[in-house]
């Protein structure tokens, strides 16, 4: 699959919390897209990840 443009590879049925987990990354800091579709927050954990995937995660930064 394709993670923000770099080609990477996952454990068969893994999940976007794995995906996160994996690239030590806080849920609650980012969004992730996958093939053009924003995904909720809710379902994370039930979104299963495919090879032809293409996933941008955009994460938010704070300050002032």
């Amino acid at each position: 699959m394709i993670v923000n443009g770099k080609e990477m590879t996952f454990e068969e049925n893994s999940n976007v919390i794995d995906l996160l987990n994996k690239l030590n990354l806080d849920e609650e800091k980012v969004v992730v897209e996958i093939n053009m579709e924003i995904i909720s927050k809710e379902v994370y954990s039930e979104r299963i990840l495919n090879d032809d995937d293409k996933i941008e995660i955009v994460g938010f930064i704070g300050g002032g």
